[in-house]
C-alpha cells in the first residue's frame, strides 16, 4: 500500500500538495492568470511557474522571494497569497507560440512539489477581421441605400418640375382651347345659315 502511494507521487508531482487549472486560455496580445493552491504548511516555501511538457527538465520562469511580494520578470509576474495558501502568475502580450506546458511549483528539501498546466494562446484577427468587414459592409449597405433614396427622391421632383408640371398644364390649355372652339363653331354656322335664309327670301321677294 505505501509502495503504490509512493509511486503515484513520483508520477504525480502535485498530488495533495498543489492544485491548479488543468487548462487555461489566453488571446493573443492579451493576458492570462492563473492560480494555483497549495497546503498550508508550504506558506513561506518559494512558489514558481516553469515551462516545459516533462517536469525532470522545465525551465523555471519566474519564482517568488518567500513572501507576499510581487515579483516581476519581462511578460511575467507571480504573487503569492499566504493568507489564502495560492499564488498567482499572470503572463502578458501574450504570442502564439507561448503555448504550452506549464507547471505550478513549490520549492522545497528534497523533490519540489507540482502540478501541469496547459495554456492554449487563441488568435482574435480572423474574429476581429470578420467583425470589421461585417460593419464596414453594413455601413456601405446603408450608405448606399441613402443615396439611392435620395437620387430617387431627385428625380421624381426633376419629372415633377420639368415634365409632369408641363404636361398638366399643355393638357389644361388644350382642354380650354378646345371648349373655347366648340362654342365658336355653332356660333360661326349659325351664321352663315342666317346669311344664306336671308340672300335666298331676298331672292325670292326680288324675283317676278
Amino acid at each position: 500500500m505505501w509502495l503504490s502511494s509512493a509511486l503515484l507521487l513520483l508520477s504525480f508531482p502535485g498530488c495533495l500538495s498543489i492544485q491548479g487549472p488543468a487548462f487555461v486560455r489566453g488571446p493573443e496580445q492579451g493576458s492570462v492568470t492563473v492560480r494555483c493552491r497549495y497546503s498550508s504548511r508550504w506558506q513561506t516555501n518559494k512558489k514558481w511557474w516553469c515551462r516545459g511538457a516533462s517536469w525532470s527538465s522545465c525551465r523555471i520562469l519566474i519564482r517568488t522571494t518567500g513572501s507576499e511580494k510581487e515579483t516581476k520578470s519581462g511578460r511575467l509576474s507571480i504573487r503569492d497569497d499566504q493568507k489564502n495558501n495560492s499564488f498567482q502568475v499572470t503572463m502578458e502580450m501574450l504570442k502564439q507560440n507561448d503555448t504550452d506546458t506549464y507547471w505550478c511549483g513549490i520549492e522545497k528539501f528534497g523533490t519540489d512539489r507540482g502540478t501541469r498546466i496547459k495554456l492554449t494562446v487563441y488568435s482574435v484577427g480572423k474574429d476581429t477581421m470578420s467583425t470589421s468587414n461585417q460593419l464596414s459592409w453594413s455601413t456601405i449597405d446603408s450608405s448606399a441605400d441613402m443615396v439611392s433614396s435620395d437620387l430617387q427622391k431627385r428625380t421624381h421632383y426633376m419629372l415633377l418640375v420639368f415634365v409632369k408640371v408641363p404636361a398638366l398644364l399643355i393638357l389644361a390649355g388644350v382642354v380650354l382651347w378646345l371648349k373655347r372652339s366648340t362654342q365658336k363653331v355653332p356660333e360661326e354656322w349659325r351664321h352663315t345659315l342666317c346669311s344664306n335664309l336671308d340672300s335666298e327670301l331676298l331672292a325670292k321677294d326680288i324675283s317676278p
